[in-house]
């Protein structure tokens, strides 16, 4: 019989800011209780401390930086989509040409980049897993609220309880869904008894470009109003992170203000004919499947 504490975590994103053992997601089996030195609590502080120690460094100029890029020069600001709230402008994009090598398969690829976001090469050639949590128990939560992900990747967003979506919006306008285009998840309904097999809906990252998301239900109130956000690729490090995301949803609440506010920005969605659609929003393609939904969970 095995008896030995056993320690383990979850290495994507690893070594960077946006490390989810450095946000705390961590396990533990056979492991001390509470005020013993090998706690679970103590091991899930000691991984919270490398995860802040990583943030801190990302935000510290290095020494080899010129002195123009380490003088502390104001960000540039601008104003959210309405409400008069000042929020950080979005720096340039590049569109880049590179050619990636992953073992013995090499292809050219072609996307946006955004200075901090990941590279475009894959950790494997279908790509990663990311699962996202929409949702529970008393939670307005995505959880993890943000991932770091490649061109290949997939995020498969796992509904729980009560009645969520997953929409595509931007920084500037958190709380609203881009008027024409980007994904949206629709309500997916989950009944307070469901315990398994929960529905989920998936999305294919084909950009490194940050990408902004809410739940854009508004009964009793506005969930995106209280938070409930997410991110893929925040640049962690960048005043465009995802605590400020998640700071200008709440600020403007996306709720009467959002009722009076000016269109959101468009883009465009092709049917494909096999009952999906294929969007593309700003160089990044999704593959979106919708199960239709008929009842409605508050």
């Amino acid at each position: 019989m095995y008896t030995a504490p056993v320690w383990v975590y979850c290495r994507q994103a690893g070594k960077t800011p946006a490390s989810h053992c450095g946000l705390g997601m961590v396990f533990a089996v056979n492991c001390g209780l509470d005020g013993q030195p090998n706690s679970f609590t103590n091991f899930k502080k000691s991984a919270l401390a490398v995860g802040a120690s990583l943030s801190a460094a990302a935000a510290t100029p290095s020494a080899t930086d010129s002195p123009a890029a380490s003088t502390d020069s104001p960000a540039a600001l601008t104003t959210a989509a309405y409400g008069d709230y000042t929020i950080p402008a979005a720096p340039s994009v590049t569109p880049v040409t590179q050619t990636v090598t992953l073992g013995n398969q090499v292809w050219t690829t072609t996307y946006n980049s955004y200075p901090g976001s990941p590279g475009p090469t894959p950790v494997a050639a279908e790509g990663a897993v990311h699962t996202v949590i929409v949702g529970g128990p008393g939670k307005l939560v995505f959880d993890p609220p943000f991932v770091a992900a490649q061109p290949r990747d997939t995020i498969v967003f796992e509904f729980q309880q009560k009645n969520h979506t997953v929409t595509q919006s931007s920084f500037a306008d958190p709380c609203r869904k881009l008027a024409s285009g980007g994904f949206d998840s629709d309500f997916v309904p989950v009944a307070d008894s469901v315990t398994s097999n929960y529905p989920t809906w998936s999305i294919t990252v084909n950009d490194t470009n940050p990408i902004w998301a809410y739940c854009r239900q508004k009964l009793p109130s506005s969930h995106c109003g209280t938070g409930m956000v997410f991110a893929i690729n925040p640049v962690q490090n960048s005043e465009r992170n995802f605590t400020a995301f998640q700071n200008v949803a709440k600020a403007i609440n996306g709720t009467l203000a959002a009722q009076s506010a000016p269109p959101a920005a468009t883009s465009t969605t092709t049917p494909n004919g096999n009952g999906a659609s294929s969007i593309r929003l700003g160089g990044a393609g999704f593959a979106v499947a919708v199960a239709a939904v008929i009842a409605t969970f508050l």
